[in-house]
C-alpha cells in the first residue's frame, strides 16, 4: 500500500501561483511513477501531469503546458506541482496518484490521495 496525502491548496486571485505537494508514504516511492489529476465541479477527472520514477521525465497536459511544472525528490517521498499563472479555468480538487505498471508517460494509477482544493478567482 501506498498512502498519499496532497497539501498547499487554496484560494487565488488569477495571474497568481501555488504549490501543491504530495507526500508518500508506504512502500518504496522511488518505485513509483507519479501523477497530479484534477476535477473541476461538475466534470470528470483530468490529466494534469506525470513525472517517471527517476524524475527526469516528465508529461503535461496541453492546458497546463508552460504554466505548470511537476518535481519530486525521492529522499523525501513528496512529489510537488508548481502552478503558476493560475485562471479560473484551473479551479478543481487536485489529486496525485501513484502507479507502477505502465510506460511513460501512460501510467496504471493504483493509489490515489484525497485531493486538495484549488480555487482560483477572476
Amino acid at each position: 500500500q501506498v498512502q498519499l496525502v496532497e497539501s498547499g491548496g487554496g484560494l487565488v486571485q488569477a495571474g497568481g501561483s501555488l504549490r501543491l505537494a504530495c507526500a508518500a508514504s508506504g512502500r518504496t516511492f522511488s518505485n513509483y511513477a507519479m501523477g497530479w489529476f484534477r476535477q473541476a465541479p461538475g466534470k470528470e477527472r483530468d490529466f494534469v501531469a506525470t513525472i517517471n520514477q527517476s524524475g527526469g521525465a516528465t508529461y503535461y497536459a496541453d492546458s497546463v503546458e508552460g504554466r505548470f511544472t511537476i518535481t519530486r525528490d525521492n529522499a523525501k517521498n513528496t512529489v510537488w506541482l508548481q502552478m503558476n499563472n493560475l485562471n479560473p479555468e484551473d479551479t478543481a480538487v487536485y489529486y496525485c496518484a501513484a502507479g507502477r505498471v505502465g510506460i511513460f508517460p501512460r501510467y496504471e494509477y493504483d493509489y490515489w490521495g484525497q485531493g486538495t482544493r484549488v480555487t482560483v478567482s477572476s
